[in-house]
């Protein structure tokens, strides 16, 4: 399994029924949520989705409708005796903001937290099936984006004709990374007579709020699914520059110029209560888009 969930859709304000930015990524051992606005514990419980396997957190910037509700759910974690470790990636003033509410309320944490402060562009996390790195957005304050990228060998074992071969199992791990295998008595069995090509790795990037950059299309280049932040319609470009976001076809633009599969639009302006406009202008630009309204569901 490797599906997207939005939790929250809107950007600053709460509005028309949408929630400030939350999402949550998830694979057959791990959650990984990414920003925590205001309502995101809410959020996973209307949808059932289960804090046990909540294994990280990614906030990308400290303005309030993308970290707000975190501390409303480490608490509400605590309170229902969850053990298991968490590790929390931000910027740097996130670990001293948590732990000043924390001990303002005399809050002992029932499980192990770890902060993890992004500083620079690269590998922040890895887990036996994921790796995540952050990638640097233009915004009014330090903001993260994040590359979501499935560990995968590029072969897959064929195991009645390894049988057939007498390849020990000992070896497939070797197969699967593409190496031949070599006898006792020295034959070569040739890695694609017991081997087929994998699927390719699947991939997720969450450009969080940014201005218009086309230095990020090199970064995200060919991945299955791209969110791109989207608060304003195209006819608001001086708004978005100065408020450091984006519009409707200049994030259709990025996802043109990096070939992504599909591209999810949100953080939208509460000015908007239709979204219909959304959807319209960003397809005359790049065609499989969609809106991200909460509870829906994207499996790549």
């Amino acid at each position: 399994m490797f599906a997207l969930t939005i939790l929250g859709s809107n950007s600053a304000i709460p509005a028309f029924g949408r929630n400030p930015t939350a999402q949550i990524l998830q694979t057959e051992d791990n959650s990984f949520l990414i920003d925590c606005g205001e309502g995101a514990q809410s959020q996973l419980a209307r949808y059932k989705l289960r804090n046990n396997k909540l294994s990280h957190i990614f906030i990308s910037h400290l303005h309030g409708d993308h970290y707000f509700g975190l501390i409303g759910l480490l608490t509400s974690m605590s309170l229902l005796s969850r053990t298991q470790e968490l590790h929390v990636y931000g910027p740097t003033q996130l670990e001293q903001i948590i732990n000043c509410q924390l001990e303002a309320g005399e809050v002992r944490l029932s499980y192990p937290i770890h902060f993890h402060s992004l500083t620079e562009e690269g590998m922040i996390a890895c887990t036996n099936k994921i790796e995540i790195s952050c990638i640097k957005m233009q915004h009014r304050i330090e903001c993260w984006g994040f590359l979501f990228r499935e560990k995968k060998n590029p072969r897959s074992v064929e195991p009645e004709k390894a049988k057939a071969f007498e390849i020990p199992l000992s070896y497939y791990e070797q197969l699967k990374k593409g190496e031949d295998y070599i006898t006792k008595s020295g034959t070569v069995i040739p890695n694609h007579e017991v081997t087929s090509p994998n699927a390719p790795p699947r991939t997720y990037a969450y450009c969080a709020d940014t201005l218009y950059n086309e230095s990020v299309v090199e970064k995200i280049k060919g991945i299955d699914l791209l969110y791109h932040e989207t608060t304003y319609l195209k006819d608001q470009p001086q708004k978005a520059m100065d408020r450091y976001h984006s519009t409707t076809v200049q994030a259709a633009n990025i996802a043109k110029l990096a070939g992504v599969k599909q591209l999810i639009i949100g953080h939208f302006s509460s000015k908007y209560e239709n979204l219909d406009a959304f959807l319209t202008e960003t397809k005359e630009v790049f065609e499989n888009t969609s809106l991200a309204i909460e509870g829906s569901c994207y499996k790549i």
